[in-house]
Protein backbone atom coordinates (compact mmCIF):
# COMPACT_ATOMS: atom_id res chain seq x y z
CA UNK A 1 0.00 0.00 0.00
CA UNK A 2 1.44 3.32 -0.97
CA UNK A 3 0.14 6.17 1.60
CA UNK A 4 -1.25 6.40 4.64
CA UNK A 5 -4.61 5.50 5.69
CA UNK A 6 -6.59 8.39 6.13
CA UNK A 7 -9.69 9.70 8.14
CA UNK A 8 -12.46 12.21 6.35
CA UNK A 9 -12.34 15.69 7.10
CA UNK A 10 -14.80 16.29 10.27
CA UNK A 11 -14.91 12.63 11.28
CA UNK A 12 -14.96 12.05 14.98
CA UNK A 13 -11.21 10.12 15.52
CA UNK A 14 -12.17 6.36 16.72
CA UNK A 15 -10.16 5.24 19.19
CA UNK A 16 -7.50 2.98 17.16
CA UNK A 17 -6.78 -0.55 17.54
CA UNK A 18 -3.58 -0.39 19.21
CA UNK A 19 -4.71 2.30 21.13
CA UNK A 20 -7.77 -0.41 22.41
CA UNK A 21 -4.98 -2.89 22.74
CA UNK A 22 -2.25 -0.81 24.96
CA UNK A 23 -4.93 0.54 27.37
CA UNK A 24 -7.43 -2.74 28.27
CA UNK A 25 -4.52 -5.72 26.74
CA UNK A 26 -1.50 -4.17 28.09
CA UNK A 27 -2.52 -3.03 31.76
CA UNK A 28 0.45 -5.76 33.12
CA UNK A 29 2.86 -4.86 30.76
CA UNK A 30 5.20 -4.21 33.85
CA UNK A 31 5.00 -7.86 34.40
CA UNK A 32 5.74 -8.74 30.80
CA UNK A 33 8.97 -6.69 31.22
CA UNK A 34 9.90 -8.33 34.19
CA UNK A 35 9.18 -12.08 32.17
CA UNK A 36 6.14 -12.50 34.05
CA UNK A 37 3.07 -14.43 32.43
CA UNK A 38 0.72 -12.25 29.44
CA UNK A 39 -1.80 -14.85 29.98
CA UNK A 40 -4.13 -12.26 30.86
CA UNK A 41 -3.25 -9.79 28.10
CA UNK A 42 -3.69 -12.44 25.51
CA UNK A 43 -7.31 -13.11 26.79
CA UNK A 44 -7.78 -9.47 26.56
CA UNK A 45 -6.62 -9.16 23.04
CA UNK A 46 -8.67 -12.15 21.65
CA UNK A 47 -11.65 -9.89 22.80
CA UNK A 48 -10.42 -6.76 21.07
CA UNK A 49 -9.51 -8.53 17.78
CA UNK A 50 -12.93 -10.06 17.60
CA UNK A 51 -14.39 -6.67 18.10
CA UNK A 52 -12.18 -5.43 15.25
CA UNK A 53 -13.63 -7.94 13.01
CA UNK A 54 -10.64 -10.24 12.78
CA UNK A 55 -12.95 -13.39 12.81
CA UNK A 56 -12.39 -16.09 15.57
CA UNK A 57 -9.80 -18.15 12.86
CA UNK A 58 -7.79 -15.35 12.16
CA UNK A 59 -7.79 -13.91 15.93
CA UNK A 60 -6.98 -17.65 16.61
CA UNK A 61 -4.22 -17.16 14.51
CA UNK A 62 -2.79 -14.08 15.71
CA UNK A 63 -2.92 -14.69 19.86
CA UNK A 64 -1.38 -17.96 18.91
CA UNK A 65 1.70 -16.35 17.33
CA UNK A 66 1.94 -13.73 20.14
CA UNK A 67 2.30 -16.47 22.86
CA UNK A 68 4.47 -18.22 21.28
CA UNK A 69 6.97 -15.40 20.79
CA UNK A 70 6.05 -14.97 24.05
CA UNK A 71 6.94 -18.19 25.13
CA UNK A 72 10.52 -17.68 23.67
CA UNK A 73 11.40 -14.84 25.27
CA UNK A 74 10.52 -12.04 22.93
CA UNK A 75 7.63 -10.64 24.21
CA UNK A 76 8.73 -8.41 27.30
CA UNK A 77 7.66 -4.87 26.56
CA UNK A 78 4.63 -2.77 24.93
CA UNK A 79 6.84 -2.27 21.61
CA UNK A 80 7.73 -6.02 21.25
CA UNK A 81 4.05 -7.16 21.79
CA UNK A 82 2.80 -4.47 19.33
CA UNK A 83 5.73 -6.12 17.09
CA UNK A 84 4.78 -9.76 17.62
CA UNK A 85 0.79 -8.81 16.75
CA UNK A 86 1.83 -6.92 13.46
CA UNK A 87 4.28 -9.50 12.00
CA UNK A 88 1.58 -11.78 12.73
CA UNK A 89 -1.37 -9.37 10.60
CA UNK A 90 1.57 -8.88 7.94
CA UNK A 91 1.88 -12.78 7.54
CA UNK A 92 -1.33 -13.97 7.67
CA UNK A 93 -2.34 -11.39 4.88
CA UNK A 94 0.73 -12.27 2.36
CA UNK A 95 -0.05 -15.89 2.78
CA UNK A 96 -1.82 -17.92 -0.21
CA UNK A 97 -3.36 -16.26 -2.93
CA UNK A 98 -2.28 -12.77 -1.81
CA UNK A 99 -0.82 -11.33 -4.61
CA UNK A 100 -2.06 -7.87 -5.29
CA UNK A 101 -0.87 -7.17 -8.82
CA UNK A 102 -3.95 -6.55 -11.31
CA UNK A 103 -4.03 -9.90 -13.95
CA UNK A 104 -3.24 -8.47 -17.35
CA UNK A 105 -4.19 -10.14 -20.50
CA UNK A 106 -1.98 -11.56 -22.78
CA UNK A 107 -2.86 -9.25 -25.16
CA UNK A 108 -5.05 -6.35 -24.66
CA UNK A 109 -7.74 -5.24 -23.65
CA UNK A 110 -7.74 -6.51 -20.22
CA UNK A 111 -11.30 -7.01 -18.95
CA UNK A 112 -11.78 -6.06 -15.34
CA UNK A 113 -15.17 -6.95 -13.99
CA UNK A 114 -16.54 -4.98 -10.80
CA UNK A 115 -19.43 -6.84 -8.69
CA UNK A 116 -20.93 -5.98 -5.08
CA UNK A 117 -23.78 -5.05 -3.21
CA UNK A 118 -25.50 -2.02 -3.32
CA UNK A 119 -23.73 1.02 -1.70
CA UNK A 120 -20.38 -1.23 -1.92
CA UNK A 121 -18.58 1.86 -3.27
CA UNK A 122 -18.44 0.15 -6.94
CA UNK A 123 -19.15 3.21 -9.21
CA UNK A 124 -16.45 5.38 -7.15
CA UNK A 125 -14.28 2.38 -7.04
CA UNK A 126 -14.79 2.58 -10.53
CA UNK A 127 -14.06 5.84 -11.49
CA UNK A 128 -10.75 6.34 -9.27
CA UNK A 129 -9.38 2.96 -10.86
CA UNK A 130 -9.81 4.85 -14.00
CA UNK A 131 -7.84 7.97 -12.49
CA UNK A 132 -5.16 5.69 -11.59
CA UNK A 133 -4.87 3.52 -15.02
CA UNK A 134 -4.79 7.17 -16.78
CA UNK A 135 -1.73 8.03 -14.37
CA UNK A 136 0.01 5.17 -15.44
CA UNK A 137 -0.09 5.96 -18.91
CA UNK A 138 -2.63 3.18 -19.62
CA UNK A 139 -6.04 3.68 -22.06
CA UNK A 140 -9.23 2.59 -20.39
CA UNK A 141 -12.81 2.23 -21.07
CA UNK A 142 -16.09 2.13 -19.02
CA UNK A 143 -18.78 -0.14 -19.65
CA UNK A 144 -21.79 1.02 -17.69
CA UNK A 145 -23.34 -2.33 -16.67
CA UNK A 146 -25.54 -1.23 -14.58
CA UNK A 147 -28.50 0.11 -16.36
CA UNK A 148 -30.53 -0.27 -13.47
CA UNK A 149 -29.69 3.22 -11.69
CA UNK A 150 -29.67 5.87 -13.99
CA UNK A 151 -27.62 8.43 -11.99
CA UNK A 152 -25.03 5.39 -12.03
CA UNK A 153 -24.82 5.48 -15.84
CA UNK A 154 -24.19 9.26 -15.53
CA UNK A 155 -21.65 9.03 -12.49
CA UNK A 156 -19.56 7.10 -14.41
CA UNK A 157 -19.73 9.36 -17.83
CA UNK A 158 -18.26 12.10 -15.75
CA UNK A 159 -15.57 9.66 -14.08
CA UNK A 160 -14.64 8.47 -17.69
CA UNK A 161 -14.96 12.48 -18.84
CA UNK A 162 -12.38 13.29 -15.75
CA UNK A 163 -9.95 10.14 -16.62
CA UNK A 164 -9.96 10.60 -20.32
CA UNK A 165 -11.28 7.26 -20.68
CA UNK A 166 -13.71 5.46 -23.21
CA UNK A 167 -17.14 5.18 -22.63
CA UNK A 168 -20.41 2.89 -23.33
CA UNK A 169 -23.60 2.71 -21.52
CA UNK A 170 -26.85 1.48 -22.81
CA UNK A 171 -30.08 3.43 -21.64
CA UNK A 172 -31.97 2.52 -18.38
CA UNK A 173 -33.29 -0.84 -18.21
CA UNK A 174 -31.51 -2.06 -21.01
CA UNK A 175 -29.81 -5.83 -20.65
CA UNK A 176 -27.04 -5.22 -19.19
CA UNK A 177 -24.90 -8.43 -20.70
CA UNK A 178 -25.89 -6.45 -23.82
CA UNK A 179 -24.02 -3.55 -22.39
CA UNK A 180 -20.69 -5.49 -21.37
CA UNK A 181 -20.35 -7.32 -24.56
CA UNK A 182 -20.61 -3.89 -26.94
CA UNK A 183 -18.07 -2.48 -23.93
CA UNK A 184 -16.25 -5.12 -24.50
CA UNK A 185 -16.08 -5.11 -28.46
CA UNK A 186 -15.53 -1.45 -28.07
CA UNK A 187 -12.31 -1.97 -26.32
CA UNK A 188 -11.07 -4.58 -28.68
CA UNK A 189 -11.62 -2.24 -31.84
CA UNK A 190 -10.53 0.61 -30.20
CA UNK A 191 -7.59 -0.77 -28.95
CA UNK A 192 -7.86 0.09 -24.92
CA UNK A 193 -5.59 -1.04 -22.74
CA UNK A 194 -8.43 -1.67 -20.35
CA UNK A 195 -12.50 -2.29 -20.30
CA UNK A 196 -13.67 -2.16 -16.92
CA UNK A 197 -16.99 -2.98 -16.93
CA UNK A 198 -20.05 -2.29 -13.75
CA UNK A 199 -22.41 -4.14 -13.22
CA UNK A 200 -25.65 -3.31 -10.25
CA UNK A 201 -25.77 -3.68 -7.13
CA UNK A 202 -27.00 -6.69 -5.88
CA UNK A 203 -28.12 -8.54 -2.68
CA UNK A 204 -25.74 -11.63 -2.27
CA UNK A 205 -29.21 -13.11 -1.09
CA UNK A 206 -31.11 -12.55 -4.50
CA UNK A 207 -31.30 -15.22 -6.90
CA UNK A 208 -32.34 -14.19 -9.96
CA UNK A 209 -29.96 -10.90 -9.23
CA UNK A 210 -26.85 -13.33 -9.14
CA UNK A 211 -27.96 -15.06 -12.41
CA UNK A 212 -27.82 -12.18 -13.98
CA UNK A 213 -24.20 -11.90 -12.70
CA UNK A 214 -23.27 -15.29 -14.25
CA UNK A 215 -24.89 -14.20 -17.58
CA UNK A 216 -22.85 -11.11 -17.88
CA UNK A 217 -19.42 -13.20 -17.24
CA UNK A 218 -20.43 -15.91 -19.88
CA UNK A 219 -21.16 -12.98 -22.39
CA UNK A 220 -17.85 -10.98 -21.74
CA UNK A 221 -16.16 -14.25 -22.02
CA UNK A 222 -17.79 -14.68 -25.45
CA UNK A 223 -16.63 -11.83 -26.71
CA UNK A 224 -13.35 -11.82 -25.48
CA UNK A 225 -12.01 -15.82 -24.40
CA UNK A 226 -10.30 -15.84 -21.48
CA UNK A 227 -12.29 -12.42 -19.93
CA UNK A 228 -13.12 -11.00 -17.92
CA UNK A 229 -9.51 -11.70 -16.53
CA UNK A 230 -10.32 -9.77 -13.37
CA UNK A 231 -13.58 -9.96 -11.59
CA UNK A 232 -12.83 -7.95 -8.02
CA UNK A 233 -16.05 -7.86 -5.58
CA UNK A 234 -15.87 -4.33 -3.92
CA UNK A 235 -16.81 -4.89 0.29
CA UNK A 236 -18.01 -1.78 2.62
CA UNK A 237 -15.53 -2.16 5.50
CA UNK A 238 -17.79 -0.98 7.32
CA UNK A 239 -20.16 -3.93 7.60
CA UNK A 240 -17.84 -6.67 9.85
CA UNK A 241 -18.51 -9.82 9.09
CA UNK A 242 -21.59 -9.57 7.21
CA UNK A 243 -18.68 -8.58 4.52
CA UNK A 244 -17.35 -12.24 4.93
CA UNK A 245 -20.73 -13.98 4.43
CA UNK A 246 -21.29 -11.50 1.00
CA UNK A 247 -17.97 -12.61 -0.47
CA UNK A 248 -18.66 -16.24 0.36
CA UNK A 249 -21.86 -15.85 -1.44
CA UNK A 250 -20.51 -13.71 -4.28
CA UNK A 251 -17.19 -16.11 -5.14
CA UNK A 252 -19.91 -18.98 -5.07
CA UNK A 253 -21.83 -17.45 -7.92
CA UNK A 254 -18.59 -16.89 -10.23
CA UNK A 255 -14.51 -17.19 -10.03
CA UNK A 256 -13.21 -14.06 -7.97
CA UNK A 257 -9.97 -12.82 -8.70
CA UNK A 258 -9.34 -9.67 -6.36
CA UNK A 259 -10.93 -7.70 -3.27
CA UNK A 260 -11.49 -3.95 -2.64
CA UNK A 261 -12.74 -2.75 0.57
CA UNK A 262 -13.52 0.63 0.88
CA UNK A 263 -14.43 3.19 3.55
CA UNK A 264 -11.12 1.51 5.66
CA UNK A 265 -9.88 4.65 7.46
CA UNK A 266 -8.14 4.03 10.23
CA UNK A 267 -10.26 2.87 12.60
CA UNK A 268 -10.48 -0.16 14.94
CA UNK A 269 -12.21 -2.02 12.54
CA UNK A 270 -9.70 -2.48 9.86
CA UNK A 271 -9.41 -6.45 10.71
CA UNK A 272 -12.10 -7.23 7.83
CA UNK A 273 -9.93 -7.09 5.52
CA UNK A 274 -7.66 -10.29 6.72
CA UNK A 275 -10.81 -12.05 7.93
CA UNK A 276 -12.18 -11.85 4.13
CA UNK A 277 -8.71 -12.39 2.71
CA UNK A 278 -8.54 -15.57 4.89
CA UNK A 279 -11.90 -16.68 4.58
CA UNK A 280 -11.87 -16.91 0.95
CA UNK A 281 -8.35 -17.15 0.16
CA UNK A 282 -8.55 -13.84 -2.40
CA UNK A 283 -5.90 -11.39 -2.39
CA UNK A 284 -7.00 -8.05 -1.78
CA UNK A 285 -6.19 -5.33 -4.55
CA UNK A 286 -7.17 -2.07 -3.22
CA UNK A 287 -8.39 -0.37 -0.29
CA UNK A 288 -10.30 2.81 -0.61
CA UNK A 289 -9.66 5.31 2.08
CA UNK A 290 -11.59 9.09 1.03
CA UNK A 291 -13.47 9.77 -1.61
CA UNK A 292 -11.11 12.31 -3.98
CA UNK A 293 -10.03 10.17 -7.01
CA UNK A 294 -6.66 9.80 -5.24
CA UNK A 295 -8.00 8.23 -2.24
CA UNK A 296 -7.20 4.69 -3.70
CA UNK A 297 -4.68 2.84 -2.21
CA UNK A 298 -3.23 -0.42 -3.61
CA UNK A 299 -2.79 -3.00 -1.29
CA UNK A 300 0.54 -3.78 0.82
CA UNK A 301 0.14 -6.32 3.02
CA UNK A 302 3.52 -4.74 5.16
CA UNK A 303 2.10 -1.29 5.29
CA UNK A 304 -1.20 -2.08 5.99
CA UNK A 305 -0.06 -4.26 8.73
CA UNK A 306 2.42 -1.22 10.29
CA UNK A 307 -0.81 1.44 10.23
CA UNK A 308 -3.60 -0.62 11.45
CA UNK A 309 -1.10 -0.75 14.49
CA UNK A 310 -0.43 2.95 14.69
CA UNK A 311 -1.17 5.10 18.10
Amino acid sequence: MQGRIVRRAGDVPAKRLWGRIRDVALADVGAIARGGTIQGSLEQLEEILLEADFGVAATMRLVAEVESRAKRGLVRTEEEFRSALGAAIEQSLASGNSNPRILRAENPPTVVLVVGINGAGKTTFIGKFSDLLAANGMTALIGAADTFRAGAIDQLRVWAERAGAGFVGGKPGTDPASVAFDAVDAGISRGVDVVVVDTAGRLHTSGSLMDEMKKINRVIGKRLPGAPHETLLVLDGTIGQNAVAQAKTFAEAIPLTGLVVTKIDGTAKGGIVLAVHEALDIPVKFIGVGEKATDLVAFDPAAFAREVLEE
